[in-house]
């Protein structure tokens, strides 16, 4: 003669198997785009010209004998 045993009950198992869509969200973002001009200080040297007569004598040396 068999006895029957009483059934163990557990708590369900969860299998889940996942899957994604892709789905696009539009993002507006202005871009600006700058044309800059950078001055820069650069010395400039501007020059006076200064003319002068100039009297130069050519002698012959002195000689000591």
């Amino acid at each position: 003669m068999f006895y029957h045993t009483r059934p163990i009950v557990r708590p369900p198992k969860h299998v889940v198997r996942n899957e994604f869509l892709r789905r696009e969200i539009p993002i507006i973002q202005p871009v600006i785009f700058e044309n800059r001009l950078n001055v820069v200080d650069v010395p400039r040297h501007i020059v006076k010209p200064i003319r002068r007569n100039v009297v130069v004598e050519h002698r012959h040396p002195f000689r000591h004998w």
